[in-house]
């Protein structure tokens, strides 16, 4: 499956619900909660419904829904199991990767960290290594406008360049060659953006962001089996298994490993937990009485600050994000604050809440993106307001997803190189060693035979490279942004080439080293 865009990873229920008008900061306040109990009920009511249908329709393995309402757990249930294949049931402990759902988590964390100024402070003096193209941005870029993929970064910016196995330190050390857009006035959703902000927070403090997390959040809440670091969640004895899609059948494939951007997509958690942040959310920062995290501050993470979506026709919605948040305004004029995430490679989960109703839910699911987590979500949010689901939510929700995922893959089929399609030249003339002051060193291998091989990262991953035609030759992607087959274009006399999918943004040229 190709990358999973803004439509997956920044809330793709916000896109489709969409929102009103911009509204001034602070927003209005919230108009008096016109959902009563029975309302909720019926949502409830059929949750085992809407749940088990979907996964009847799609096949996923293993579903987590919980629901809050009035500072009240009203309803925790795990359904399917963890692992295709195996007997082990989901329940409300079982441990998900968040996927993208990490954001509002960890703009959480920021709130308790930072306060309500904080969120303004350059972020730059915290974090050296870290700079942006233009020196006047890297000076003024703030916490909040990486919160809200406001900096002028490109879409998934770094994305790649952790596909390829390098760590965080040299991801953030490297986006100073990606090209910016005009800053604080364009949206790019980023994930390396945001871990950035997350970074600097935690350099000014001392302490790994992992711990920050921890100390600030999810043991004053008791959160128990809540984590920012992949290895907690890899030896959790009851964990759901990411699954892919395998010839038609969910297979637990591969084992993604998120700790390059734990800010932006690391966080694991249980459907317990993340209800015991929803009453957090719900409940300006308070639990059981205690102020775990400042309700000014986390106000603040519930404003409007970029426009995400904007309207496509004179009576179209605008979408906006928040601090980590898609912030939406639906047509009674209430707040709704949601988020999707998901990996590719087997996760898909989604958060939304109606504050003035003091009514969420969060949906977890163990496969890639088909539609269940948003739908679950949207499916509720209908019955709880009108009675009735508006409309069949999974077809369409997959559809944006599949959209999005194909828009990454090459127009070129090299699988069927052109008739009469020229020769390549010897091996000997495109190996050697080759350099890219952005993705690092590379190395094209020739066998004895005369095949060709790709290496890349930090730790080499080697790629076949297929001829197609002259010099240009191919492989299959991997990874969480794989898009299908990508291109490798030689110039004539090898002294360098150009990785297509790599190339997105004018850095994917390598340049053979001289002597090599």
């Amino acid at each position: 499956m190709g990358t999973v865009r803004w439509l997956a990873a920044a809330g793709l229920a916000a896109a489709l619900v969409g929102a009103a008008a911009p509204s001034p900061t602070p927003p209005p306040p919230q108009p008096p909660p016109q959902l009563d109990d029975a309302a909720v009920k019926r949502a409830v009511d059929q949750l085992d419904t809407v749940v088990k249908d979907a996964m009847k329709r799609t096949g996923v393995p293993g579903v987590a829904v919980g629901v809050v309402h009035n500072d009240k757990v009203i309803s925790l249930k795990g359904y399917g199991v963890r692992k295709a294949g195996e007997s082990a049931a989901v329940d409300a402990d079982t441990v998900f990767q968040l996927a993208s759902v990490s954001k509002p988590v960890a703009s959480t964390v920021m709130a308790g960290a930072l306060g309500v100024d904080g969120w303004a402070e350059p972020i730059a003096p915290n974090l050296p290594d870290f700079r942006l193209k233009d020196p006047w941005v890297t000076s003024h870029v703030t916490s909040a406008d990486l919160f809200s993929h406001r900096s002028g970064l490109p879409d998934h910016a770094g994305d790649l360049l952790e596909d390829l196995g390098y760590d965080r330190a040299y991801i953030l050390s490297h986006l100073r060659y990606e090209p910016l857009t005009p800053f604080r006035a364009s949206y790019a959703y980023t994930n390396f953006g945001l871990t950035a902000a997350a970074q600097a927070v935690a350099e000014e403090k001392g302490v790994p962001w992992e711990k920050l997390a921890a100390d600030t959040l999810y043991k004053p809440a008791g959160m128990n089996s809540t984590s920012s670091r992949f290895q907690d969640f890899a030896k959790a004895s009851d964990r759901a298994w990411g699954h892919v899609k395998v010839d038609g059948a969910w297979k637990p494939e591969f084992v993604r490993d998120p700790d390059a951007q734990s800010p932006a997509g690391g966080v694991s958690s249980s459907v317990r937990d993340m209800t015991t942040w929803l009453r957090l959310q719900l409940g300006n920062g308070k639990l059981g009485g205690k102020q775990i995290v400042d309700a000014a501050a986390l106000e603040r993470t519930h404003w409007p600050e970029s426009v995400s979506n904007p309207p496509h026709a004179p009576a179209g919605r605008t979408g906006f994000y928040g601090l980590g948040w898609n912030v939406s305004y639906d047509d009674e004029g209430r707040l709704r604050l949601s988020h999707t995430g998901a990996f590719a490679l087997g996760a898909h989960t989604n958060v939304t809440m109606l504050p003035g109703e003091q009514l969420g839910i969060i949906v977890l699911t163990n496969t890639s993106p088909v539609g269940v987590a948003d739908a679950v979500a949207l499916d509720f949010f209908d019955i709880a307001q009108t009675g009735k689901i508006s409309r069949d939510w999974i077809p369409l929700v997959d559809a944006l997803y599949q959209q999005e995922a194909d828009a990454g893959r090459s127009k070129t089929d090299y699988a069927h190189p052109p008739s009469g399609a020229a020769p390549a030249k010897a091996a000997d003339t495109y190996a050697g060693t080759f350099d890219n002051s952005y993705y690092g060193r590379a190395k094209v291998v020739a066998a004895t035979d005369g095949t060709l091989t790709l290496q890349l990262g930090p730790k080499p991953q080697s790629y076949r490279l297929t001829h197609y035609a002259g010099d240009t030759f191919s492989f299959q992607t991997a990874g969480e942004n794989a898009v299908g087959p990508t291109g490798v274009t030689f110039t004539p006399d090898g002294k360098s080439f150009t990785v297509e999918y790599l190339n997105h943004e004018g850095l994917g040229k390598f340049t053979r080293v001289e002597g090599s």
